[in-house]
């Protein structure tokens, strides 16, 4: 599934309704998660997991990115968080932070496929951003909610 973000012109823009429906599951799936792992830090964080993609879906990223760092903070090795945390960044233009992002949930997590994809999308644009000050070069980047 593909996170769209208006700074992003290389995402695919098909199927929007049916990758809408993906990550609203995946979200809703991860919270339970969270929250059968027990726990009011887990409870809290699923909640700002939650609050930070809604965040991303509706273009706030300064928004996101303070409920996705705090959510990080209360469970630093959720993998999904992580990816959704370097999504933010990347919305923020702290590339080099979302890079970090990205490495920590693949290696959270060797089945995250949209982690192990926006790594890879960071690391090409990170490459040619040091080129080039060019954006049309950016990754598409993926939520990875629903889609491991």
């Amino acid at each position: 599934m593909f996170f769209t973000h208006p700074g992003f012109p290389m995402m695919d823009l098909r199927h929007a309704a049916v990758r809408r429906t993906r990550r609203v599951l995946g979200v809703a799936t991860l919270v339970l998660v969270l929250l059968a792992a027990g726990g009011c830090a887990n409870y809290r964080a699923a909640g700002l997991y939650r609050a930070g993609t809604q965040a991303l879906d509706a273009g706030e990223p300064e928004q996101a990115l303070a409920q996705l760092e705090e959510a990080a903070r209360l469970m630093p090795e959720a993998s999904e968080i992580q990816n959704h945390l370097g999504l933010a960044l990347v919305a923020n233009d702290r590339h080099a932070d979302a890079l970090v992002a990205f490495e920590r949930a693949a290696e959270l997590d060797c089945t995250n496929t949209a982690a192990a994809q926006n790594l890879e999308g960071a690391r090409r644009f990170a490459a040619t951003r040091t080129r080039t000050p060019d954006r049309s070069d950016a990754p598409s980047l993926r939520s990875g909610t629903g889609t491991k």
